[in-house]
């Protein structure tokens, strides 16, 4: 069995969503000055680093994070790539082996910006039909190796299709040394009474002789979008 963590570290040098404040890490005592122990203080938003959005993020009378089932959050996982659009839309979509999956992972260029200071916004991201898309394929949940699933200065209408159509969105995803294929995902965030959402610790688990990679077909994920 092979373990891949695929969360973001939580410090101070995290890229946050633009508007949102920064990770604060923040001793309240510590040993090297005397104290019993090391207390830290640590403040963040609920959609800060890898994190999941429940419905209530978007709909004040939507399903809290503390009422999300854990079975949405382990089971089986499809990782597929999309490299080649900036824009991941139904036709993109459409050439990925995503249905019959009900958690799939976008693998795009976005992991390959976690090393570049601050808030990337040129980013690969779901369009509104790649959204409908999604929904109709009768996919659960929904990952993405970026801090939004949509576009940094879009109207929210991805949000709402995905969470509204029973879609849960799990973002700041590391994806970059993940092979596309089939895992096991564990994704278990904080349980934060009435939450929006929460971070969480997010891992991929794969039992020994499986392969990430499929053979290149119509249907693999490698297949060229063009």
């Amino acid at each position: 069995m092979k373990l891949y963590d695929i969360s973001l570290s939580i410090s101070p040098d995290l890229p946050v969503y633009p508007g949102d404040p920064p990770v604060s890490l923040t001793p309240l005592s510590a040993i090297a000055r005397g104290d019993r122990y090391n207390v830290t203080s640590l403040t963040m938003t609920t959609h800060s680093g890898t994190h999941l959005d429940a419905v209530r993020h978007c709909d004040d009378g939507g399903e809290t994070v503390d009422q999300v089932p854990l079975s949405l959050l382990i089971g089986p996982v499809r990782v597929v790539e999309a490299f080649q659009s900036r824009d991941i839309d139904a036709s993109t979509l459409s050439r990925l082996p995503v249905r019959g999956h009900e958690r799939v992972l976008l693998k795009t260029g976005n992991s390959l910006l976690w090393g570049k200071p601050g808030f990337q916004g040129d980013m690969a991201h779901l369009t509104p039909d790649g959204a409908e898309y999604l929904v109709n394929c009768g996919v659960k949940l929904v990952g993405i190796d970026s801090l939004s699933v949509e576009f940094f200065d879009g109207d929210g209408t991805v949000h709402r299709r995905l969470l509204g159509g029973g879609v849960l969105i799990l973002e700041g995803l590391n994806l970059s040394g993940i092979a596309p294929g089939d895992y096991e995902l564990i994704c278990l965030p904080l349980k934060i009474a009435d939450g929006d959402g929460a971070p969480c610790r997010a891992i991929l688990r794969r039992h020994e002789g499986k392969t990430g990679g499929e053979p290149l077909d119509p249907h693999s994920s490698k297949w060229p979008l063009a």
